[in-house]
């Protein structure tokens, strides 16, 4: 499948992992908010510490705002290949568009590393 054209860099499969990852730990010992809706409402408060994105949504325009309100307030963002592998990582039986990392709990070393990658992979790809 060819990328999504609101995906401006490419995520290797260590940084998608990693997200996937902080999003279990913080499920299980922070706060989470999944959906398109709930994770839109998080950045515009200013509360969201890491979005989530997936790269397969149908039609993209569901999620296609969310880079640009998290540059535009500087919440850091990462793109994963599917929502059915969001699901599962957030607890839920069906896949999810996107979500947020509200409280990091015991996951803020693993989000502090994820940043870190898609910032570098942001900067190298003139994003």
């Amino acid at each position: 499948m060819a990328r999504p054209y609101f995906a401006k860099f490419d995520t290797p499969k260590e940084i998608s992992d990693a997200a996937y990852e902080a999003l279990r730990q913080s499920k299980q010992t922070g706060k989470i908010r999944k959906g398109t809706n709930e994770t839109t409402k998080a950045i515009e408060r200013g509360i969201a510490k890491l979005v989530i994105i997936a790269e397969d949504v149908e039609p993209p325009e569901v999620v296609a705002h969310l880079p640009i309100i998290c540059e535009e307030r500087s919440v850091p963002f990462v793109f994963v290949p599917t929502r059915a592998s969001m699901g599962p990582a957030l607890g839920i039986d069906v896949g999810a568009a996107s979500a947020c990392i509200i409280e990091p709990g015991d996951a803020q070393p693993l989000i502090d590393q994820v940043v870190a990658e898609v910032s570098k992979l942001k900067a190298s790809s003139g994003s």
